[in-house]
């Protein structure tokens, strides 16, 4: 508590829950060394976390200063009772300031950042139901952000494409992407992060999409939603709005299956809508097959990993087909799609091939993972993860499959990182019958770090989910 250092970990806790009071203040309850919270990663220095950094460091400093001030004021002033006051004071910061820290960031929060945010956002919204381009929406448990980068590559081959940045997928960066906006653009592609209840409702409001792709339903977020079908409701609002029409959805997601409608195109490694899938090849560095309709076949290859990926490619080729493309603008443009960091990203380290899939976070990818890991071959291949966070009352059930789901991957190894939920994993494991070695490793952070020091030439590493400092 008396660390030097005590700024930097109360700013971590802030910047990894996103500066919200509430996760912090459950996350600040549980801490009882705080030596221990920067455990997986370390403070990023953006200029928000340096301000802060600057304040906490001025106000404990200052808080010091005044209870010395107070012991000497004590003995030349001869006070009694001074001295403990200022004893007190000097003893009380670490108690005082990591509740402290809250109050400037939600008074800015309540009276400066949200006004500001509505007035973008209503004016975002008037520009969007203006705008003539197809507005494609990308919602879904998982896969939004891979699915929003396929469409864009693809789509720019032969048209004028915007789209939401990186992950960035809440309302006030669909308000970014509006001001950026010349009318002149064909195609917008807006990606929604949905968090809780009435979020993609509320995003089709703003960004009035005319078509929808929705990635799949899975067990997310159920810290808010409490239920699945809950989740799944809020997603498949985009299609309520689109009136059922324009509407695609993943063929493979077991979970959306209840909420598909006759009028939904389905996709997935079979194909999308007329188009089949034929000659489908995997490596550790690229996906290829071939699009056939009729006597049309489209040749395509892919950096993305995983059979799971050839309907999210097989949907992009056919709306470019839809928008008026060449068969060899899409060839091109599926030729440039390549993973979004840290999804299915593979990079060679040692002489063994990593794949980092570390921004996942369900069960489906899970298995879209495990399955790619059977199907390469390797001299070792090896299993990286430490479950899966916001599972709400389904975490039991979810990491028990996820156990199960890795040991159908045969991975010679799984390395788990310890936490609430490696017991679990480790029951579904057993249960089914699993023979490898099996590694619960403590510090998660000096093993990714030592990584090169763990594998082999010629081993296949997947790394999949990432667990926060601030889940338990």
């Amino acid at each position: 508590m008396y660390s030097p250092r005590l700024p930097n970990y109360l700013v971590y806790m802030l910047q990894s829950c996103e500066y919200q009071a509430m996760p912090y203040l459950k996350w600040l309850l549980r801490v009882r060394d705080f030596s221990t919270v920067m455990h997986r990663r370390q403070l990023d220095n953006t200029k928000r976390a340096k301000l802060l950094l600057l304040a906490l460091r001025i106000g404990i400093l200052s808080e010091i200063a005044i209870g010395i001030v107070l012991i000497i004021l004590n003995f030349a002033l001869k006070l009694p009772g001074l001295w403990a006051f200022g004893l007190a004071i000097i003893i009380a910061y670490p108690l005082i300031w990591p509740l402290l820290v809250v109050i400037p960031l939600e008074l800015a929060r309540v009276f400066i950042v949200q006004p500001k945010n509505q007035h973008e956002i209503e004016q975002a919204q008037k520009i969007y139901q203006s705008h003539p381009a197809v507005k494609i929406a990308v919602a879904g448990s998982y896969g939004k952000t891979s699915m929003k980068e396929v469409l864009k590559t693809v789509l720019s081959e032969g048209k004028k494409v915007q789209a939401t940045q990186a992950n960035h997928n809440v309302a006030i960066e669909h308000a970014k992407l509006a001001k950026k906006l010349t009318g002149q653009e064909e195609i917008l592609i807006i990606e929604y992060g949905e968090g809780a209840p009435g979020d993609v409702a509320k995003f089709t409001n703003i960004t009035h999409p005319t078509h929808g792709v929705i990635t799949g339903l899975a067990p997310a977020h159920l810290d808010k939603y409490k239920t699945v079908d809950a989740a799944g409701e809020d997603i498949f609002s985009l299609a309520s709005y689109l009136k059922n029409k324009n509407v695609y959805v993943n063929g493979q997601s077991e979970l959306a299956a209840k909420f598909l409608k006759p009028s939904f195109v389905r996709y997935s490694n079979q194909g999308v809508g007329d188009w089949k899938v034929e000659n489908v090849k995997l490596s550790v560095n690229s996906t290829s097959f071939q699009l056939v309709k009729d006597k049309q076949i489209l040749n395509l290859k892919s950096e993305l990993l995983g059979a799971h990926q050839v309907g999210v490619l097989s949907l992009a080729a056919m709306l470019a087909m839809e928008f008026g493309l060449t068969k060899a603008q899409i060839e091109q443009g599926i030729a440039k799609t390549k993973p979004f960091e840290h999804r299915m990203q593979p990079y060679q380290l040692s002489g063994a091939w990593i794949i980092d899939d570390t921004y996942n976070g369900n069960i489906d990818g899970i298995k879209a993972g495990t399955a790619l890991l059977r199907q390469l071959s390797a001299k070792r291949k090896i299993y990286v993860s430490p479950g899966l966070v916001d599972q709400g009352k389904e975490t039991a059930r979810v990491h028990q499959e996820m156990g199960q789901v890795i040991a159908q991957g045969q991975p010679d190894m799984v390395v788990l990182m310890a936490n609430s939920v490696t017991e679990f994993i480790k029951q579904g494991l057993v249960q089914a019958g699993y023979k490898g070695e099996l590694i619960i490793e403590s510090d998660p952070l000096a093993f990714y770090q030592g990584l090169e020091h763990f594998v082999a030439s010629g081993d296949l590493v997947l790394m999949q989910n990432d667990w926060p400092d601030n889940y338990a």
